[in-house]
């Protein structure tokens, strides 16, 4: 491996959040029963003609701003030829020689260092249907739902060096487009998905080497491994002096393997040409303008933001932004009374733990920013201790309980009564006299002992600050 560099290019296919498909009135919604949503156009019957959704090139326009993008004024749809069951028309209309915008760039942060992924392209395009096999039935079907949804697919330079860069790059467009609430990112539904363009060159070569496509990925994992495994297989094959064939190969997330699907196509195997039927997209500059003045606060900007005007470490932002709807949970966190560091420590520990467990979004936890920012002031005004607090996490999340009133119902409340703990701090020292005898010979390293004694004895109550103050002085 140490011999060759890894090349990829990633080809996203985003499906825009529009209320309607992409040239006719259907509805654009995911999950309703098979071909209810398919009219005469979407089903690619003869004599229909199409008509542009403009709320779609809208939200492609206000992708290519946020990743700066150079919008083309004049942009033109073609038919991109090819014959499968789940495309009815028999070509898909897209966007070839002139599409809606280009020369954009990604950051990415990898290792706390800023990497640049140039962006070849952006266009517009409908989707196909779907196949569905029934392997118990031994028949498939087509779903034509999805046919003529709403596309833009955003085509990576090859900057991309490694699988960990790549899925880098694919969380910062998916967060990008939730951002602008024009895709719901939603991997598993098809919502956002990507094909990788993988190759290997000798280390020093400048001339690209030759590239396997691979699809079926739906998820960051299955990327990432997908692509360690093709790296892989066409390092073997370069080693033992054999050729990579240039094919479309499938991901088995089962076997954790790729298999060889086709042949890779190339731009004339589609045949290409301008749809008669579809004018040419004219974007005026006050209607970019318009747009770009209605652009929500990105990812990039508001980790930047978090990080100076918050103080949490870049790591931290990072992880706090990279869904929306967590990043909307620290700053409603914040306005709920919270400290900024304990605030984020809590997200990204407890919350997120809870969260996964649950598979709930942070909106739909029981736990709201104002219940957390409430059990943080708990600690912070010495009521429970840390301990406590992590501990009763669990049940708060899962009962939507008043910290404050689920303390006292429970009797959990931190015990910082100086007569208390000195009888709890006399009694310790009275059942250890070897210790302490011990102690004062010089093995100071016993205070831990000693506290954890008392803080049981205690169950965990007792005010650790004031107990360790405490026996310094009983101890001398």
């Amino acid at each position: 491996m140490g011999r060759y560099e890894t090349v990829i290019g990633l080809e996203v296919h985003a499906q825009l959040a529009t209320a309607s498909k992409l040239f006719c009135s259907c509805s654009n919604h995911f999950g309703d029963e098979p071909n209810a949503n398919v009219c005469a156009v979407c089903s690619g019957m003869p004599g229909v003609l199409p008509v542009l959704n403009a709320k779609a090139v809208d939200y492609a326009c206000m992708m290519a701003m946020a990743i700066d993008c150079t919008i083309n004024e004049r942009s033109i749809f073609a038919r991109k030829n090819y014959f499968y069951p789940d495309l009815p028309k028999g070509y898909q209309i897209s966007q070839f020689e002139t599409p809606l915008a280009e020369h954009g760039r990604v950051l990415i942060t990898m290792n706390g260092q800023q990497k640049t992924i140039g962006v070849t392209r952006i266009h517009l395009e409908d989707d196909a249907g779907k196949n569905i096999h029934s392997q118990t039935e031994n028949v498939s079907r087509v779903d034509l739902n999805r046919s003529g949804t709403p596309l833009i697919e955003i085509v990576s330079d090859p900057d991309l060096r490694s699988a960990e860069e790549a899925v880098a790059y694919l969380k910062e467009l998916r967060a990008i487009l939730i951002y602008l609430g024009i895709c719901d990112g939603n991997m598993e539904e098809g919502s956002f998905r990507c094909d990788a363009n993988v190759s290997l060159r000798p280390l020093g070569q400048a001339e690209f080497g030759t590239r396997a496509e691979l699809k079926n990925m739906n998820s960051f994992r299955h990327v990432l491994r997908a692509i360690e495994y093709e790296v892989s297989r066409q390092a073997d094959l370069l080693d033992d002096g054999e050729k990579v064939v240039q094919e479309t190969r499938l991901y088995d997330a089962d076997k954790g393997v790729t298999a060889s699907m086709r042949g890779k196509e190339e731009a004339h195997d589609y045949r290409y040409f301008p749809d008669p039927d579809l004018p040419p997209i004219l974007v005026t500059g006050d209607k970019l303008a318009a747009l770009r003045a209605g652009l929500p606060e990105l990812p990039r900007a508001k980790r930047e933001r978090f990080e100076r005007d918050c103080g949490i470490p870049a790591q931290d932002a990072l992880v706090l932004t990279q869904e929306k709807e967590l990043a909307d949970y620290f700053e409603a966190t914040l306005a709920a009374g919270a400290e900024p560091k304990k605030a984020a420590n809590w997200i990204m520990t407890e919350l997120l733990r809870e969260l996964n467990q649950a598979g709930l979004a942070p909106a739909a936890a029981n736990m709201t920013p104002k219940k957390l920012a409430a059990l943080i002031k708990l600690i912070d005004s010495g009521a429970i201790s840390g301990k406590i607090a992590k501990q009763i996490f669990p049940d708060l999340f899962a009962s939507g309980d008043e910290p404050e009133i689920y303390v006292k119902a429970k009797g959990l409340a931190q015990i910082s009564d100086t007569s208390a703990l000195e009888a709890a701090i006399d009694a310790v020292l009275a059942e250890s006299p070897s210790e302490v005898a011990a102690y004062k010979g010089g093995k100071t390293k016993l205070m831990g002992f000693f506290v954890g004694q008392i803080m049981k004895r205690t169950k965990g109550q007792a005010n650790p600050g004031l107990v360790n103050e405490l026996l310094a002085k009983k101890l001398g």
